[in-house]
């Protein structure tokens, strides 16, 4: 009695030409949701430096050029094709002696088109603000 024995010749091509555009899709997600965790997290490192440089400042011109200069520099090597920063000054307007703070807000706007991954918008925008404590007893 002998079996007769099926004939699998071309059917692990079959498999992979099923599963390759899932997989290719599954891919470009994962590289799609790293763009995004990279850039999430530089622009908040851009907020945080920003808010602690414009601090420093003495003045509130001074403190918005600090806080431009030093957020176009941490997203230098970002992949943002847009950037904001604006800077919240009110706290160089209250007397010396009580609390104040500088807040700054980056918007970094990153580029995802050239992932090819349907469905996936062209941008997308991360918005972070940090905040810094003025120093409460110098001259403001």
């Amino acid at each position: 009695m002998s079996r007769r024995r099926r004939d699998d010749r071309g059917s692990a091509t079959l498999e992979l030409a099923i599963l390759a555009p899932a997989l290719i899709l599954l891919l470009g997600l994962l590289v799609f949701a790293g763009r995004i965790q990279v850039a999430t997290s530089a622009v908040e490192q851009a907020a945080r430096s920003a808010a602690r440089a414009a601090s420093l400042a003495r003045t509130v011109d001074a403190a918005r050029t600090a806080a431009t200069t030093a957020a176009t520099r941490e997203l230098a090597d970002s992949r943002c094709v847009a950037t904001n920063v604006t800077t919240d000054t009110a706290g160089f307007a209250t007397p010396v002696g009580t609390d104040a703070s500088v807040a700054v807000t980056v918007t970094c706007t990153v580029s995802i088109a050239d992932l090819a991954v349907p469905g996936l918008p062209g941008t997308r925008t991360m918005t972070a603000t940090a905040r810094s404590p003025l120093d409460r007893y110098r001259s403001r």
